[in-house]
């Protein structure tokens, strides 16, 4: 009983131990190569709404529409004020806790290393599944540019993974290639290119706005809600990953000049940007086509310009818009997966090689690989409906971590120099934990299943590797001056 209970007891340090803030943030600038601050808020900016916008408007939106009928633009309502409420906790933890990490961190210092690991589980899961959705409909974008320029499109057969009617996602697989290849030449680099794709996009689908709001329909809207409010809340769930680029914000801490002033401002400043822009091209989409059409429709936005102009060069533009976009959200996703695993390396949860920085290029090219190479074979072999409930519920969990972390914080760390404070404090971290419980609610069954399954794994990884191999735990009896026990 006692050797019984002494394991109990570690176990128990194990999973409560918190990574004190002085030695969270100390970690921004420390060792040999850290990585290089070159992000400046305009690029900030642009990694949120590149990472955001192009997700639910150019591949979820055929999915989601005929989950809630016209009623899609509530549910794109409930998403936008849960990421609004969560938006503001993730802007006083990135101005108090400026590192890499995203929620992970955060969780770190304030739920314990369990919870933390667990949470950085799920932002793995968040934005490898993301890239992964987000890639399998390049090829569909791709199939209509084809089409409109040399009368040719790619078979089923690889252009689409197996369940679909393909046996792999061909198109899906070099977009991710593409994006390593840009990923390894460094953050400045890759964030410059990404702004000027994300100004472009924005470009198209005020474009696409235009036109389409030019066959504007009322009759469309009804009616509104023909599967009520139950299928409105499952749209609203399963569209949620679409604000992803909140968090890939957080993730760039560590490469942002001025972190303190520039992180709540770029998120804040993303949000508003990114549910403009989804409303806007929602209601213009909902307007000019009956919501039944939407079910199995490749590439929608461009077959609606085709449908209203009864000629082919505004899908065309669109569909060149879309490539470009989908390109540049993957790009962010995958780079914010990468920094989400140097954070855990450097802690010891997952193995040194996450955290290796290239001498040169000051990025961490090995984890750049291992992720592309993951994130290639899931959009390859894994369908887009799946991909993106699994996505949502990775957001979800991530979200709640951070509304939660701003309670524990205020309350362990009162004196705590913050760049940002929630307003109505703490109304609007509660708010924001109930959304996400409520949405998380609404996914579908066999998404709890795999979610559960993942968890089990990452529960499994952490017993058998990370609770031995932690830097908390390697050092001297669990504490020395950088890493004491929280």
């Amino acid at each position: 009983m006692i050797g019984s209970d002494g394991r109990r007891g570690d176990w128990r340090r194990a999973v409560l131990r918190r990574k004190p803030v002085s030695s969270s943030t100390g970690d921004a600038d420390a060792g040999a190569r850290p990585l290089e601050r070159s992000i400046g808020l305009f690029r900030l900016v642009m990694l949120g709404v590149g990472a955001t916008v192009g997700t639910g408007i150019f591949v979820i939106l055929n999915a989601a529409v005929p989950e809630a009928g016209p009623g899609i633009l509530i549910s794109f309502l409930l998403a936008a004020v849960t990421a609004g409420l969560t938006a503001l906790c993730y802007a006083e933890l990135a101005s108090a806790l400026p590192l890499s990490g995203s929620s992970y961190s955060y969780a770190y210092a304030t739920l314990g290393e369990l919870a933390a690991f667990l949470v950085g589980a799920c932002l793995l899961l968040e934005y490898a599944v993301a890239a992964s959705a987000i890639a399998v409909g390049w090829g569909q974008y791709l199939n209509e540019v084809f089409g409109a320029l040399i009368g040719w499109t790619m078979p089923d057969s690889i252009s689409q993974p197996p369940g679909r009617g393909g046996y792999v996602n061909l198109p899906a697989v070099i977009l991710i290639g593409l994006c390593a290849l840009l990923l390894l030449r460094g953050a400045a680099e890759s964030t410059a290119i990404n702004a000027a794709l994300v100004v472009l996009k924005l470009a198209v689908l005020v474009f696409f706005a235009v036109i389409a709001l030019t066959a504007f329909e009322p009759a469309n809207l009804t009616p509104f809600a023909p599967l009520g409010w139950a299928g409105i809340g499952t749209a609203a769930s399963t569209i949620f990953f679409s604000y992803i680029g909140l968090d890939t914000i957080s993730t760039a801490s560590e490469e942002v000049r001025d972190p303190a002033r520039t992180l709540p401002l770029g998120i804040l400043l993303s949000l508003v940007i990114v549910t403009a822009i989804y409303l806007l091209v929602a209601v213009a989409g909902i307007g000019a086509q009956p919501w039944t059409l939407f079910a199995g429709q490749d590439a929608g936005l461009a077959v609606i310009l085709r449908t209203v102009t009864g000629t082919a060069w505004p899908a065309l533009v669109l569909s060149l818009g879309a490539v470009v976009s989908i390109f540049s959200v993957t790009l962010v996703t995958m780079y914010g997966q990468t920094r989400i695993l140097f954070a855990m390396s450097r802690d010891g949860l997952v193995p040194a090689l996450f955290q290796r920085v290239d001498r040169r290029r000051r990025s961490p090219n090995a984890n750049t690989v291992v992720v592309a190479l993951f994130v290639a074979a899931l959009a390859a072999l894994v369908p887009l409906d799946v991909l993106a409930n699994l996505t949502s519920m990775g957001t979800l969990v991530a979200f709640t971590a951070v509304s939660l972390g701003v309670v524990v914080l205020r309350r362990t760390r009162p004196d705590l120099p913050r760049g940002f404070r929630v307003p109505l404090y703490p109304l609007v971290p509660l708010a924001s934990l109930a959304c996400c419980l409520a949405l998380i609610a609404a996914l579908p069954r066999d998404t709890y299943l795999l979610f559960a399954i993942w968890i089990g794994v990452a529960l499994a990884i952490y017993a058998a590797y990370s609770r031995r191999h932690s830097r908390l735990a390697r050092a001297r009896g669990g504490t020395d001056d950088r890493f004491p026990l929280g």
